[in-house]
């Protein structure tokens, strides 16, 4: 499975949790301590800020996933342009040098001599 599928199995089954916990809520199958949410102070700032901690994430989360899809080229990046024609460059420099000057021809196909002894 690759990796985008995964993530967006994740995501469905946290959405579909969340509407379960919503339904649930509604219906009153159980229920949340909102009373001593607001009851005490520091358990409402935790849960401001934790809520918006979670939502900041979440957007840039998804504010990268839509930025990647709408700037993704079908084609090359402009960085992978830049080598293809470096590569093309490279090539021609080296056509060019060996219509100049060819390589060199052996002159002794046996082996050189090892560590410096003729």
């Amino acid at each position: 499975m690759n990796p985008s599928r995964a993530v967006l199995l994740f995501w469905t089954a946290l959405i579909l949790g969340l509407v379960i916990v919503e339904f649930a809520e509604i219906t009153r199958v159980f229920t949340l301590p909102v009373v001593a949410a607001f009851g005490d102070p520091y358990t409402l700032v935790f849960a401001l800020v934790f809520t918006t901690v979670l939502a900041l994430v979440g957007a840039i989360f998804i504010g990268i996933y839509v930025s990647a899809r709408i700037l993704r080229p079908q084609g090359f990046t402009p960085f992978e342009e830049e080598m293809l024609r470096m590569r093309t460059e490279v090539r021609e420099l080296r056509a060019a040098l060996e219509r100049r000057e060819p390589p060199p021809a052996k002159s002794d196909p046996a082996d050189p001599p090892k560590e410096g002894t003729p």
